[in-house]
């Protein structure tokens, strides 16, 4: 399957401002099952450059910078993936973590030392995180780590009402929780902080989601990657109850989900601003 996308970014403002650097992340990530045949990037204004760079988490991002002053901001992302299916299912996953997770004791060290360095960032909660017996529960019912990963996930997408907000912001864990509905990037973060509360490592991820059976299910989504040894980074997402497969095309991946904002960057002056953006994906 071939895959066109085109992602436009307009930013106007309500008089011209000097444009500080902007950082746009809409540079698909190296998946195996999405091999990146076309990249274009247009900036307007001209920039003074742009360049690739990577952020502290790998990311691979285009920095642009400007002079002058301008009225708008426009960036558009024209590309072309040719897109494998895979089993999201096919993995093993170590057996000492197996056992560490089986016996479900200490949440605290279900990873190696080494491993808890690393994954520290995407080990860490929220304060005041009150989610009931919701957690303990299903993670009591389920010992085996892909049974609880998939139950929890489909328990979210049964029990909270996914909706469409235009806002930027994130709602906090227990404002989600408590609502019983969110965006994919709210229900994202709640399933994050319901994983890390049981020992999981999670990641929250900013890409594009193809569904061709829907005309509206072209968009900008978020998911999330929980962290099992020996299968890696999984994604799961909690809009859809269900593990990510081909049609998922990540952007940015990040312990802290404002690091994968697809556009960020500041100008100055105290003009206001609108932001519109328009996502569309085909498949050849």
């Amino acid at each position: 399957m071939l895959l066109n996308i085109t992602h436009i970014t307009n930013y106007t403002y309500s008089e011209s401002v000097p444009l500080n650097p902007h950082s746009i992340y809409l540079y698909p990530l190296p998946r195996k099952h999405a091999k990146l045949l076309n990249f274009d990037l247009q900036v307007t204004p001209t920039p003074v450059d742009v360049q690739q760079r990577f952020s502290i988490e790998n990311n691979p991002y285009y920095l642009a910078w400007f002079i002058g002053e301008h009225a708008s901001l426009s960036i558009e992302v024209s590309l072309q993936l040719a897109i494998t299916p895979f089993n999201p299912f096919s993995f093993v996953i170590d057996p000492d973590f197996m056992k560490s997770y089986s016996a479900g004791t200490n949440f605290q060290n279900l990873y190696k030392p080494e491993e808890m360095k690393l994954l520290s960032p995407s080990l860490t909660l929220e304060e005041g995180l009150n989610f009931g017996d919701f957690v303990t529960k299903l993670h009591k019912e389920h010992p085996d780590p892909i049974n609880f990963l998939v139950a929890i996930t489909e328990s979210i997408h049964s029990q909270w009402k996914h909706i469409i907000r235009e806002e930027e912001n994130l709602w906090s864990p227990d404002k989600t929780f408590l609502a019983n509905e969110g965006s994919c990037r709210d229900l994202s973060w709640m399933l994050m902080q319901m994983l890390r509360k049981v020992g999981l490592g999670t990641k929250f991820v900013s890409g594009y989601a193809f569904n061709p059976e829907l005309d509206e299910g072209n968009d900008l989504h978020a998911w999330v990657e929980v962290y099992l040894p020996g299968a890696g980074w999984v994604g799961i997402d909690p809009s859809l109850g269900l593990l990510t497969d081909e049609h998922y095309i990540p952007l940015a991946s990040s312990a802290i989900p404002q690091f994968t904002l697809p556009v960020s960057g500041t100008y100055g002056g105290t003009a206001s601003s609108e932001m519109h953006t328009e996502v569309v994906i085909s498949e050849v």
